[in-house]
């Protein structure tokens, strides 16, 4: 079926919520099963070690990047309305809030996409964090944290046209399309080495050909209506979190977007995840310390995922899919940021836990049922 036939059967509205609704899904089933996940991918790259989590991230990653640029190639795709691109943007936003979101993801244990996928499997300490997460983002945005952000967010600011890094270095959309070519190769030998399973790397490809079709089908709808104003975007978790907050709080009948369908999509993709493989399982916490972390954590990750304009998945895969300056930015923050706090909070941890200590289990796990 055509945009334009489903928008003739359904209305324009309709039609982006349930794009973004099955978009979401085909994420949160993928997400699920690869167990995508950056804070992993940052604290085995920290620690030296050679589980398969950064080579993980890394195809979702460089698919997002090579799809995304080679969509735009071939003329199938134009980004230049995209927020990331069209609009003013806060280097100091991008860093500040990259810092808080990478601190927030390791003390929550997963950021905020996985959090998500980790909830709809039964995960309470995950719920809690996300329902944390999505108030503190929308506090941030229109709430009592919002002067706040709009102050820190107004200390860098630059132009539109100073945030396209392809511009900026000539290389163009060939360019990024080899800069992604050549990080999914390296993707590929890494799996081999590490023997990589087939879901995790597969499932992880699926991740990021999510984020390029989001791009691409958002400019598709973009393109097809006339009364609805629909803007060219990607996945992202912050302010789509709020939005879904909101719409749950608000009196019945607030318009739908694309935002509204991806979060209950990606909730459901997940469940069905978790209930065709067995690995539905209700977990607390295990203490009121462990709660407290959680609940920083998720402070932290929804004030700056809303102050950095992106979160792990929307400046860290999305943004960076388009090669957006800003974004770029935050992701290089959130990986120092999570290092950081890793090598201070979570590795004398992990030690006192060789001594016998009990140790919250890891939201981002690989382990199986």
């Amino acid at each position: 079926m055509s945009i334009d036939s489903l928008i003739a059967g359904v209305g324009e509205m309709w039609t982006i919520t349930l794009v973004g609704g099955v978009i979401g899904l085909l994420f949160g089933f993928f997400a699920h099963r690869s167990r995508f996940c950056l804070r992993s991918a940052v604290i085995e790259f920290a620690r030296g070690t050679k589980e398969g989590k950064l080579t993980v991230w890394l195809f979702t990653f460089s698919t997002a990047v090579l799809l995304t640029q080679g969509f735009i190639q071939f003329g199938w795709l134009d980004v230049g309305e995209a927020r990331q691109l069209s609009q003013r943007g806060s280097l100091s936003g991008a860093a500040i809030g990259g810092a808080m979101f990478g601190a927030g993801m390791i003390l929550a244990r997963g950021c905020s996409s996985r959090l998500l996928v980790l909830a709809a499997q039964g995960n309470l300490r995950a719920l809690l964090s996300g329902l944390v997460f999505a108030v503190t983002a929308q506090s941030a945005l229109t709430g009592l944290l919002s002067p706040l952000r709009s102050e820190i967010a107004g200390w860098w600011t630059i132009e539109a046209s100073a945030r396209d890094l392809l511009a900026l270095s000539h290389l163009g959309h060939p360019g990024g399309m080899l800069f992604g070519a050549l990080w999914l190769a390296a993707a590929l030998v890494w799996a081999r080495r590490q023997r990589v399973q087939f879901w995790n790397w597969f499932g992880a490809v699926g991740v990021g050909v999510m984020v390029a079709c989001a791009w691409l089908m958002t400019y598709k709808v973009s393109r097809s209506v006339f009364d609805l104003i629909v803007p060219v975007q990607s996945l992202s978790f912050t302010g789509p979190a709020a939005d879904t907050l909101m719409l749950v709080l608000s009196p019945p009948g607030q318009p739908l977007k694309f935002d509204l369908g991806l979060v209950p999509g990606v909730a459901i993709g997940a469940f069905l995840s978790a209930l065709l493989w067995r690995e539905l399982k209700l977990e607390g916490f295990q203490g009121g310390q462990a709660m407290r972390r959680y609940i920083i954590g998720a402070l932290l990750m929804g004030f700056g995922g809303m102050l950095a304009g992106g979160c792990a998945v929307g400046a860290g895969v999305s943004g960076a899919a388009v090669f957006t300056l800003t974004s770029w930015v935050t992701l290089s923050t959130i990986w120092g940021a999570a290092m950081i706090t890793d090598r201070l909070i979570d590795q004398p941890g992990e030690r006192s836990r060789t001594e016998g200590a009990p140790v919250e289990p890891d939201a981002a796990s690989y382990a199986r049922p």
